[in-house]
């Protein structure tokens, strides 16, 4: 069954997004590339969403380091790179949701061995490594630079290549030891407490002064 959510379906489809000029304000187009129904359809929406969020993200990252923008321009960015990040951590999880209603239930060796990194966590970082590579690749085509810039590129891309060969290697190897019984991953919540305004004690004495009398 989960040999529909391999690594290499889910880099293709990661790079088949950012190929789309609409990506990621239009997410239309690579939805309907995902399967409508089955058990891994509610992980591939989630896959999606999530690489929307990092794509956002990226864009707001860029933007925040402009040096001749307004600062309440600025704080703007700041702010909507907290929100996509959080969203981008809610989906993470919800892969692992999503795979854990999968394979809740499948048989598992008392000696299996437990991943520190969820299958969702790996999902995510073979995201930005799609991006680091697209935003790479861009640099190596540039005409407004010189060889030594293309060339320097160059070699950061097909390095970023093989970080991104080696943990679809390790999501595969998970995949296929947790349908096998040999290992197993849990999730394990993000639990951004500067996000929680009963938890950030910044928040929360803002929270009291505002509801002060007088």
């Amino acid at each position: 069954m989960l040999d529909a959510f391999r690594s290499a379906a889910i880099t293709a489809f990661h790079d088949a997004c950012l190929a789309r000029a609409e990506w990621p304000a239009d997410d239309a187009p690579a939805r309907a590339t995902l399967p409508a129904d089955g058990p891994l359809a509610d992980a591939w929406g989630w896959v999606l969403a999530n690489h929307r969020f990092n794509c956002s993200l990226w864009d707001e990252e860029d933007l925040a380091r402009r040096t001749q923008a307004a600062d309440a321009e600025i704080a703007a960015n700041k702010r909507n790179i907290d929100r996509f990040n959080q969203a981008r951590n809610d989906a993470m999880e919800r892969i692992d949701d999503a795979l854990l209603r999968v394979v809740g239930d499948w048989p598992r060796r008392d000696d299996a061995r437990l991943s520190s990194e969820t299958a969702g966590a790996m999902v995510d970082r073979l995201s930005i490594l799609s991006l680091k590579i697209h935003h790479m690749g861009r640099q190596t085509v540039r005409t407004d630079v010189d060889d030594a810039h293309r060339a320097s590129t160059g070699a950061k891309l097909e390095q970023l290549r093989r970080q991104r060969d080696d943990l679809a290697a390790c999501l595969d190897r998970l995949l296929d030891d947790v349908a096998a019984g040999t290992g197993w991953f849990r999730i394990y919540r993000q639990f951004k407490m500067y996000n929680d305004p009963t938890l950030n004690p910044v928040l929360v004495a803002e929270r009291r002064r505002a509801d002060r009398p007088g």
